[in-house]
C-alpha cells in the first residue's frame, strides 16, 4: 500500500492568552504551499504570537543584558588578579578581584534561572495559544472537511506539529538574545584586550554563518517530510487501533499486514530522524574544532616576535579565557538556525491549518432566539445543494413546509439525497441556492448555539464517548441535574437497564460505546435530545439497522421524542412513517411525490413501489428467521 494511503477503518474519507489566538487568527488566507513559504509573512506570524507576552519578554531580555554585561566585567578582573594581584603581591587588590568573581557567578546563576523561568512560562503560553487557536479552528470547520481528512491526519497537527515545537519557542528566543548579548560583549572585551588578536579569532565565522545557513533549508525539508510520516503514522494508528480497526483486521486476517505496514512506517521515520540529526554534523565539529584550538594559536602568537612583547601573562589567559567563554555561545547561535528552519516547517503545517477557510460562518449580526420560544415551523424555499468536490445536485428544487409540532418523513433510494437535506436544516452545509426558514427566520442567520438549540438530531451512527453514562448523557445539557438525567433516561426506555449495571449511571460505557448494543446506544442518544428538549428533530435513519425487536423498544423511545416537536423522519423501513402527515419522496434529489401514506399509496408510483418491495423484503426475511428456528 503507497504511502499516504489509509484504511479506512475509523475515518471517513469522501465527501490561554485571548490575544494570542486574535492574532492567530487575524488571516484566513490559504498559505502558499508548504516548501515555498513567504518567510516575510511567517516571521510577522511568529512574532505575533510573542506579542501579548512582550512585558515578560523585556524583562528576560533585561536579565540577559545584566548578566551579559557582568560576564564581560570577568576577564578583567582576571587580567588584574594575574598581573597585579598574584605577580605584585597585593593581597588585598587580590582578595577584592576574587570576591568580584565569586559576586558574578552567584549573580549570573541567579539571573540565569529566573530568565530559564520566564521564558519556559511564555513558551508555554504560546504553545497553549497555538493548541487552543487550531482546536477552536477545527471546531468551526463544516462537516465537508472532516469525511475527506483523517482523524491522525488532524491529531497530528496537534499532537507532532505543535509539540515538536516545544523547545523552539520555550528556548529559542532567549537562547538567541542570551547568546547573542553574550557574544557581542565578549567580542568587545576581546577588542579592548587586543584588537589583532580578536580579528584573527574571528576571522572564519562569516563563512560558518553562511554554511550553517545552508544546513538549515536541508533541515527544513527534512522536517517537512517528517512530520508528513508522523501524521501517516498517526492516522495508521488511529484507524487500526480503533474497536472497529481492530474488529476489522482481526475478521479479515490482516493483522500481520497491518503491523508490517506500520513497521514500514515506523523505519522509514527512523531513517528521516537519523538524516536530521546528521544534517550538518560535520560542519558543526569543524567549528567546534576551530573555536577549540584557537587558544592554542593564540599562546603561540603571544611568543612570536612581530606580534610584539606588550601582551602580557593576564592578557593571555584573559584572552583565552573569552574565547573559550565565545566557543558555545557561538556553536548555539550557529546550530540555532538549522533548528529554526525546521520548526519553519513546522509553523507551515500550523498555519494550513489555521488558515483553513471556514464554510459554515457565524452571522455577522446573529439572531439569537430561546428554543422554549420556538413554535418549530420549518420551510425549505428551493433548496438547492451540491458537495463542493461534485459535479451534479444532490438537492435540487426541494419546497416543502412542515407546519409546527408536525411529522414529516423524507424517503427515496440510497443516493438520494435524505441525509443531505437533514444536515442543511441542522446547518452541516449551508445550500448553494434557496433558503431554509425556523418560524420564518433564514437558518443562516442564527447564532450557531441557538440553532443547535433548536434543532435536535437523531442518527444511525450513535456516538458515545469513553465516559460514564451519566457523563455521556450530560454532554446534551451541562447543567442538567441527577434527576433530569434519570428522567430523560425513562423517557427514552433505558432507566431500568443503566440502573441495573453494578455501577449504574457511572458505568463507563467504553470507546464509541462498544459495552452496549446498538438499540442500548440508540436509546442513549434518544435520552441525550431529550435533556436537550429541542423545538426541532431529525431522526435520520435511527432505527435502520436495528433488529426488529429492538427496532419497536427504540421505536416506543422516538414516539415519545417526538411529541410535541416539529419531526424530520429520514425513513429506511418505510414502516416507520406510515403516521407521517407528509411524506416526501426524493428521487436523484428532486422531490418526485408528496402526500399521505394513504394518497401515495392510492397513486401507485414510486412511493407504492418502495412499500411493495419493503413489504416483500420484511416478508423473505420473516421466512428465513422461522426456517432457521
Amino acid at each position: 500500500m503507497a504511502r499516504g494511503e489509509h484504511l479506512g477503518l475509523g475515518a471517513a474519507s469522501g465527501a490561554g492568552g485571548s490575544g494570542g489566538m486574535r492574532a492567530l487568527r487575524a488571516s484566513t488566507r490559504r498559505e502558499p504551499p508548504l516548501l515555498d513559504p513567504s518567510r516575510k509573512r511567517d516571521t510577522r506570524r511568529i512574532l505575533a504570537l510573542f506579542a501579548p507576552y512582550r512585558a515578560r519578554l523585556a524583562l528576560v531580555i533585561l536579565l540577559i543584558m545584566i548578566s551579559a554585561g557582568l560576564s564581560m566585567i570577568n576577564p578583567f578582573l582576571v587580567r588584574e588578579a594575574l598581573d597585579e594581584g598574584i605577580l605584585h603581591h597585593h593581597g588585598t587588590l587580590l582578595s577584592e578581584l576574587i570576591g568580584g568573581m565569586i559576586a558574578i557567578a552567584i549573580a549570573s546563576a541567579v539571573f540565569s534561572v529566573l530568565q530559564t523561568y520566564i521564558s519556559n512560562a511564555v513558551g508555554q503560553r504560546v504553545m497553549h495559544d497555538l493548541r487552543a487557536a487550531v482546536y477552536a479552528q477545527l471546531q468551526r470547520m463544516s462537516l465537508a472537511f472532516f469525511t475527506r481528512t483523517r482523524s491522525g491526519e488532524i491529531q497530528s497537527r496537534i499532537a507532532n506539529d505543535i509539540g515538536g515545537l516545544d523547545n523552539v519557542v520555550t528556548q529559542t528566543a532567549t537562547t538567541i538574545a542570551q547568546n547573542a548579548t553574550t557574544v557581542l560583549a565578549a567580542i568587545v572585551a576581546m577588542c579592548l584586550l587586543n584588537p589583532r588578536l580578536a580579528a584573527l579569532s574571528l576571522a572564519f565565522v562569516p563563512l560558518f554563518v553562511y554554511l550553517t545557513r545552508r544546513v538549515g533549508h536541508l533541515r527544513r525539508r527534512i522536517t517537512s517530510e517528517q512530520q508528513r510520516r508522523l501524521a501517516d503514522m498517526s492516522a495508521l494508528i488511529a484507524e487500526s487501533l480503533s474497536v472497529s480497526g481492530i474488529l476489522l483486521g482481526k475478521t479479515m486476517g490482516r493483522g500481520g499486514d497491518l503491523s508490517a505496514r506500520f513497521t514500514r512506517e515506523s523505519s522509514d521515520i527512523a531513517d528521516l530522524e537519523v538524516r536530521s540529526r546528521m544534517a550538518g554534523r560535520w560542519l558543526m565539529s569543524t567549528i567546534q574544532m576551530t573555536f577549540a584550538v584557537q587558544p592554542a594559536i593564540v599562546y603561540w602568537l603571544a611568543g612570536q616576535s612581530f606580534i610584539g612583547h606588550s601582551i602580557t601573562v593576564g592578557t593571555v589567559v584573559a584572552f583565552t579565557t573569552l574565547q573559550t567563554r565565545l566557543l558555545f555561545p557561538i556553536q548555539q547561535l550557529l546550530g540555532v538556525g538549522p533548528e529554526i528552519e525546521s520548526s519553519l516547517a513546522l509553523f507551515d503545517r500550523i498555519f494550513e491549518y489555521l488558515d483553513l477557510p471556514v464554510d459554515i460562518v457565524e452571522p455577522e449580526h446573529p439572531v439569537r432566539f430561546s428554543a422554549a420560544d420556538l413554535v418549530g415551523e420549518v420551510r425549505f424555499q428551493s433548496v438547492c445543494f451540491r458537495y463542493p468536490s461534485a459535479s451534479e445536485w444532490t438537492l435540487q428544487e426541494i419546497d416543502f413546509r412542515a407546519p409546527a409540532g408536525s411529522r414529516v418523513a423524507i424517503v427515496g433510494e440510497t443516493g438520494s439525497g435524505k441525509t443531505t437535506l437533514g444536515y442543511l436544516l441542522a446547518r452541516l452545509y449551508d445550500p448553494q441556492q434557496g433558503q431554509i426558514t425556523i418560524d420564518g427566520i433564514d437558518i443562516r442567520s442564527v447564532a450557531l448555539s441557538s440553532l443547535a438549540a433548536a434543532v435536535g438530531v437523531v442518527s444511525q451512527e450513535t456516538y458515545l464517548f469513553h465516559a460514564s453514562v451519566r457523563e455521556n448523557l450530560r454532554f446534551a445539557k451541562p447543567q442538567a441535574t441527577d434527576q433530569e438525567i434519570e428522567e430523560a433516561a425513562r423517557a427514552a426506555h433505558i432507566h431500568e437497564l443503566i440502573a441495573s449495571l453494578p455501577d449504574g449511571y457511572e458505568t463507563v460505557v467504553g470507546e464509541r460505546g462498544y459495552r452496549f448494543s446498538g438499540g442500548e446506544k440508540q436509546r442513549m442518544a434518544i435520552a441525550r435530545t431529550i435533556l436537550r428538549n429541542p423545538p426541532v428533530l431529525i431522526l435520520d435513519e435511527a432505527t435502520s439497522s436495528l433488529d426488529t425487536q429492538t427496532e419497536a423498544a427504540v421505536q416506543a423511545a422516538l414516539e415519545q421524542l417526538a411529541q410535541g416537536r416539529t419531526t424530520i423522519t429520514i425513513a429506511h423501513r418505510l414502516s416507520t412513517v406510515r403516521d407521517a402527515e407528509l411524506i416526501l419522496v426524493l428521487d436523484h434529489g428532486r422531490i418526485a411525490e408528496r402526500g399521505s401514506h394513504e394518497e401515495l399509496l392510492a397513486h401507485g408510483g414510486l412511493y407504492a413501489a418502495l412499500i411493495a418491495r419493503d413489504g416483500a423484503t420484511a416478508q423473505l426475511s420473516a421466512q428465513a428467521g422461522a426456517g432457521a428456528s
